[in-house]
């Protein structure tokens, strides 16, 4: 039997959050979805949760998106990590991509991908 998944929505927008609680919640192999809205939540929910896949904005209070996805990588190995921002430009799709993203989407150009892209990610673990 199939587990389900645990996803961390890591996002200071509630809307956007919102939405993608609204799209994830009608996937049958999503099992609890956790949100963070900065830095020291995230850090503090990563301690009692094992998430399967993190959605991660780069901008947010404290430290930055960059940050977490350092922690994540270093503490959550198993974990896969779509970076989605607006702040989409080459310079932080390399950055994130070299520190272990495994997929970095444009907030605006994007998101249409991003149910796909977590049923591949589901696929993958089982």
């Amino acid at each position: 039997m199939e587990k389900s998944k645990v996803i961390l929505i890591v996002d200071d927008n509630r809307n956007f959050v919102d939405r993608i609680k609204i799209i994830l919640e009608e996937s049958t192999n999503v099992g609890e979805i956790f949100s963070a809205s900065c830095y020291e939540e995230t850090s503090q929910l990563l301690k009692d949760i094992e998430p399967d896949i993190v959605l991660l904005d780069i901008n947010m209070a404290g430290k930055n998106g960059i940050e977490v996805l350092k922690m994540i990588k270093k503490t959550k190995q198993n974990c896969d990590v779509i970076m989605i921002t607006n702040h989409a430009e080459d310079y932080y799709r390399h950055q994130c991509m070299e520190l272990g993203a495994n997929y970095f989407l444009d907030k605006s150009l994007d998101f249409a991908l991003v149910p796909g892209i977590i049923n591949k990610c589901i696929e993958k673990r089982n």
